[in-house]
């Protein structure tokens, strides 16, 4: 038999029973659209990670208190993070060569008689570097592949500077929606507003921003903002000095682990904590995040690896079945195909053949569904899904993979049937 001679017999012996070869499809459907809409998950997951901690760069060490549930609510277990702890840091801890602090908070901005309940944060001067750090917003309509700056984030005065920051300066910079609705128009620079009951001199106002990323546009926020020095904040908005968020920027990023060391004694110190005893901080560089990142990855995987395996095992023997039956129907076919010539190779090629195109139609299917599912399922899990384009060869080539090897028993069954007595099959 030619390979056309094959290729239509098998697709005769298929489409002979249209209902029964659907529903033995759909265990491979189901496998295989499993496997795309899933990895599409993962990688929607990985990409919420790793922008959310895209403003920890490679070279920060960011440290947080530790905390614990008390009644029902997070409570720091220990000493708070000071503003102190995070000003004298720089010039205490040898590989740290600049320290980043915030803190954030509702409070309320009036300006003449119009109100705001905003959320406000408390920075260090350098905050627009962070936020450049990030890659999370730009400024609106920003020349795509323009390297983005600091200044770049300013639309109008400036930010507060060092000085400032030490002196506990009475200054404020607003963000361009902030600035809109307080002052409705009017030129908001070196203007006075009130923050809770105290008064702020108003210097800067950001330039219009946009989430770099469309999917996110709907639910941040990046113009209604406002920053204080904080210094500033810790003084004249909270009645008990609160914990403060610090990062760490090491000077040789090669030296990371050293750092860390570094950074835990100088806390130690400051914390008066004995050497055995437990911190009560936490310390966290991106190659930890990336980890367990990969960790988690790892898990997932194997968790997914387990649903498509299961899917198409199931698959794989309602291939096996329905090739068994079909050859117990088409015994005496095979008895005369035998009598006429046909070789064992041929029956062997004609039923894997038939296997093959059924798993390989499921695969088609298969594919399909798991496609248009991405976007249900992304729907399920807050947007966070992402198809990866490897992942549609891969469940095909696993879909034929299962055909193969669910149809030779079947296949070769066929092929060792007496011709004889296949003749006399009724």
């Amino acid at each position: 038999m030619t390979g056309v001679d094959l290729l239509l017999t098998a697709l005769y012996g298929i489409t002979g029973n249209k209902l029964r070869a659907a529903l033995t499809t759909l265990g491979i459907i189901i496998g295989v659209a499993s496997v795309i809409a899933m990895l599409a998950l993962g990688n929607g997951a990985r990409a919420a990670v790793e922008a959310n901690f895209r403003f920890l760069g490679a070279d920060t060490v960011q440290i947080s208190v530790k905390q614990a549930l008390d009644d029902g609510e997070w409570q720091p277990v220990g000493q708070i993070l000071s503003y102190e702890d995070g000003l004298h840091m720089a010039e205490t801890v040898e590989l740290v060569n600049r320290v980043e602090m915030s803190i954030n908070g509702p409070g309320k901005i009036r300006y003449g008689r119009t109100v705001l309940d905003l959320s406000l944060s408390g920075v260090t001067a350098e905050a627009l570097e962070t936020v450049v750090t990030a890659a999370q917003v730009q400024p609106i309509d920003w020349p795509e592949g323009q390297p983005l700056t600091a200044a770049a984030f300013i639309g109008r005065g400036r930010f507060f500077t060092a000085a400032e920051l030490l002196s506990q300066a009475d200054v404020c910079v607003l963000g361009y929606q902030t600035a809109a609705d307080l002052f409705e128009g009017d030129n908001p620079l070196d203007q006075t507003v009130w923050v809770n009951r105290q008064r702020c001199l108003v210097i800067g106002v950001l330039a219009e921003l946009e989430t770099i990323d469309p999917a996110e546009r709907t639910r941040t926020k990046p113009n209604e903002v406002f920053y204080l020095p904080i210094s500033t904040a810790i003084r004249g908005l909270y009645d008990e000095e609160p914990s403060v968020t610090i990062a760490a920027r090491v000077s040789d990023e090669s030296r990371m682990d050293e750092a860390k060391a570094q950074i835990e004694q100088y806390l130690r110190q400051r914390h008066a904590l004995d050497r055995g005893a437990d911190a009560d901080f936490s310390l966290t560089t991106r190659r930890d995040i990336l980890g367990a990142q990969q960790q988690a990855a790892r898990t997932f995987s194997l968790l997914l690896a387990a649903m498509a395996a299961v899917s198409l095992l199931v698959g794989g023997i309602g291939i096996m079945n329905v090739m068994l039956v079909s050859v117990t129907e088409r015994t005496r076919e095979i008895g005369v195909r035998r009598a006429v010539g046909a070789r064992q190779q041929d029956i062997v090629l004609q039923f894997l053949l038939e296997a093959i195109m059924l798993s390989a139609l499921g695969g088609i299917f298969g594919i399909a569904v798991g496609v248009l599912a991405i976007p249900l399922a992304a729907a399920l899990n807050q947007g966070l899904a992402r198809l990866d384009p490897g992942s549609i060869p891969l469940a095909f080539g696993v879909a034929l993979l299962t055909g193969v090897l669910f149809g030779l028993y079947p296949a070769f069954r066929a092929a060792r049937l007496n011709p004889i007595e296949a003749l006399r099959y009724e």
